[in-house]
């Protein structure tokens, strides 16, 4: 099973974990990403290109479901405009064993977080806002999934 939802709409982290526990393997990894509200920030925006994100998200979980014994990838992501709170990103695996479902989670989110074509801009309580740059931390967690 593999489903991958980027768009506005907010999703149920429940279902989610329901809908990969259901397919009989005896692990499931999942991450949630939730926009932070320290520094004033007031909203988050992310914009994409919608095919070329999706064609990139769909070449990621191939790379994962290759790597790792998987029976499962659920990845949403959402764009729009979010507030403090809001949920952004949901990964899940789900496998047989607990470390493949791990590793693959990890490796997910890594690679969405740092490569995927987002766009985000941070608006703030004062009026200003900004877009957000890659950051060091970030790519350099990708290092360690380098084939």
């Amino acid at each position: 099973m593999i489903s991958i939802r980027i768009g506005e709409a907010d999703f149920s982290v429940g279902e989610e974990l329901a809908r990969l526990e259901a397919l009989g393997g005896g692990a499931v990894a999942s991450f949630t990403g939730i926009v932070r509200g320290e520094g004033g920030l007031a909203s988050l925006r992310l914009d994409h290109y919608p095919a070329m994100t999706q064609q990139q998200v769909a070449r990621l979980v191939d790379r994962a479901m290759a790597r790792w014994s998987l029976l499962g990838v659920s990845i949403i992501h959402r764009v729009g405009e979010m507030r403090p709170g809001d949920r952004i990103v949901f990964v899940g695996t789900a496998s047989a064993h607990r470390q493949p479902a791990l590793d693959a989670c990890d490796f997910l989110i890594d690679w969405l977080k740092s490569a995927a074509p987002f766009w985000k801009k941070e608006s703030f309580a004062d009026g200003t806002a900004h877009w957000i740059e890659p950051r060091e931390q970030d790519t350099a967690s990708l290092e360690r999934w380098k084939d």
